[in-house]
């Protein structure tokens, strides 16, 4: 039986008009007709097992397309709990609409059960928070929610809609507003000629490419860019696989705790040409100490304003365009120095020496060279917040954008899980991996169930060392010392099989890329449990605090 047009039918059609093909959420009272709705149209409604993991999937769903994941809750708790991955989504300029019920507007306004001003709990971390007045505020509302989370430079945005409005009958006639979409822009011919300018004079360029190269497509056009001129390119944690990392100008990824080899090429630089780059990627002090490189901004908006990032030339517009018509303009070819090449076959050297290491448990290098061993090209990996993303970040070689997912904004743990089943539900035809610690994974775990229920297939490996690993190496590295890090773990087989997944138990070194393989081909949910010796992280920093330049 088709439901009577009220508004909650009338949300619905405005999310099938803006392209939505999945809600993540938990429903609660005062939104059944919102959810009674969806289920008489083609957009799939995915029951979670706790908020903060729907607004994770709307985030990383939304990375991945572009298009503006949709998380729902109920009001009250329902919706404090999605302000994690809401937050975590605007800090990585990830477009998400996040909807939630609210309390009638016949006692919205006085002391009364669950009522919380929500959107002002949401205001400051989203782009847009607006509650929904009237039923015939709607289709403007989310047309705006739209617009707003996904135009440069994207995030997340809320609107709360009261359980009276939601109910309402909506006049006849009324009806979800047409989509526009923002076209290309050129860049301003006066800013390419003045960025070529500062170009001509250049001794030892370097390109640093983020995210907002990534979101704006333009990983050819960056490569054209690096080619014709002879530029070394480096990317952020959250811009890996933007530039391919078996590219002969690769510099590799910046963004560890220390003076990584990558930095030793913005050591040298003279000019630093960013493209896409985010502040909230990469503090620029760490590239840019001394405030004296001459920096050329290109992004589709302004710079943040920061005393470690002057820049001399903004250039917006669309990236590609941009990037063409800069490279047209600048008449000269740069000499790429042995000092890439030094970069580059340092990180290759580790990886070598990742691939060779038996001890177990096992080295995180190790880990890592398996990984990237038993994924392919095109294949996803997602990387928690933690020791894993440091090392994963730095050694796991990337070579498509969007293929290595880390939290650089916020740096959110427990996002990879949930994370996951969005990724196979954005790509199925590919493979998916989360790549966890154990504090990290227990976070979020709960929603190995909602893939399982789902049949959504994906793997985790969980990198067992039965504490916060990453605070941990903190501690050691600046106090010596270590405490209240440490903690107790469940049989990991034994969970991912209460759960109806698979369960895995590394026991030796060489179980792991065969076991990953087989996870990997099998069609449904997987935990691999791997116990990691973190020795190998006091090691690295060591290493990395008496490395010295120039190379």
């Amino acid at each position: 039986m088709t439901p009577q047009a009220n508004a909650a039918r009338l949300i619905v059609q405005a999310l099938e008009a803006e392209g939505v093909e999945y809600v993540f959420g938990i429903p609660g009272e005062e939104n059944i007709h919102f959810v009674d709705a969806l289920n008489h149209s083609p957009i799939r409604y995915v029951l979670v097992r706790h908020e903060q993991a729907a607004a994770f999937m709307a985030e990383i769903y939304g990375r991945l397309t572009g298009k503006a994941g949709v998380a729902s809750a109920t009001l009250g708790p329902g919706a404090i709990n999605l302000q994690l991955g809401v937050a975590d989504a605007t800090t990585n300029s990830t477009p998400v609409v996040a909807i939630t019920a609210q309390v009638g507007l016949d006692r919205i306004y006085k002391e009364s059960h669950q009522v919380v001003d929500l959107v002002s709990l949401f205001r400051p971390i989203t782009k847009w928070a607006e509650l929904a007045p009237s039923p015939q505020a709607l289709p403007e509302l989310i047309r705006k929610a739209f617009k707003t989370a996904q135009t440069e430079r994207p995030g997340a945005v809320y609107l709360a809609i009261p359980e009276d409005v939601e109910s309402a009958p909506v006049p006849a006639g009324l009806r979800p507003l047409p989509v526009n979409v923002v076209r290309p822009q050129d860049p301003s011919p006066s800013q390419i000629a003045r960025a070529a300018d500062v170009l001509a004079t250049a001794r030892r360029p370097i390109v640093l490419a983020g995210h907002g190269a990534t979101r704006d497509r333009a990983s050819q056009a960056l490569v054209r860019f690096s080619e014709r001129l002879g530029l070394p390119v480096a990317t952020t944690f959250n811009g890996k696989g933007v530039f391919p990392d078996d590219h002969r100008h690769a510099l590799g990824a910046v963004g560890f705790m220390r003076h990584d080899y990558v930095n030793f090429g913005f050591d040298e630089a003279d000019v630093l040409i960013s493209v896409g780059y985010e502040l909230q990627e990469f503090d620029p002090v760490k590239i840019n100490p001394a405030r004296d490189k001459k920096i050329i901004h290109i992004h589709r908006f302004a710079a943040e304003v920061d005393d470690h990032y002057p820049v001399e030339v903004g250039v917006q517009g669309d990236i590609s365009r941009s990037l063409h018509a800069l490279g047209d303009a600048v008449h000269r070819r740069f000499e790429i120095n042995g000092t890439g090449e030094r970069i580059r076959r340092m990180v290759r050297e580790e990886l070598e020496q990742g691939r060779s290491e038996n001890g177990f448990p096992m080295s995180p290098r190790r880990v890592v060279a398996d990984i990237r061993e038993a994924m392919g090209r095109e294949d996803i990996v997602l990387a928690d917040t933690g020791a894993v993303k440091m090392w994963m970040a730095r050694m796991y070689p990337t070579y498509e954008p969007n293929t290595m997912l880390v939290s650089n904004g916020l740096s959110s743990m427990g996002f990879s899980v949930p994370g996951a089943l969005a990724a196979k539900l954005a790509f199925p035809r590919r493979r998916v991996l989360a790549a966890t610690g154990d504090g990290a994974f227990l976070m979020n775990s709960q929603e190995l169930e909602t893939a399982v229920r789902e049949r959504v297939p994906f793997v985790v490996l969980v990198w067992v060392d039965d504490a916060y690993g990453l605070i941990e190496w903190k501690m050691d590295l600046e106090l010596g010392r270590n405490s209240n890090v440490a903690f107790g773990n469940p049989d990991f087989v034994k969970y991912a099989e209460s759960f109806g997944a698979r369960g895995y138990r590394i026991t030796g070194a060489g179980e792991l890329l065969p076991t990953l393989r087989k996870a990997l081909a099998d069609d449904v949910v997987s935990v691999i449990a791997v116990p990691v010796d973190y020795s190998a992280n006091l090691e690295l920093t060591d290493k990395l605090g008496e490395l010295t330049g120039p190379f």
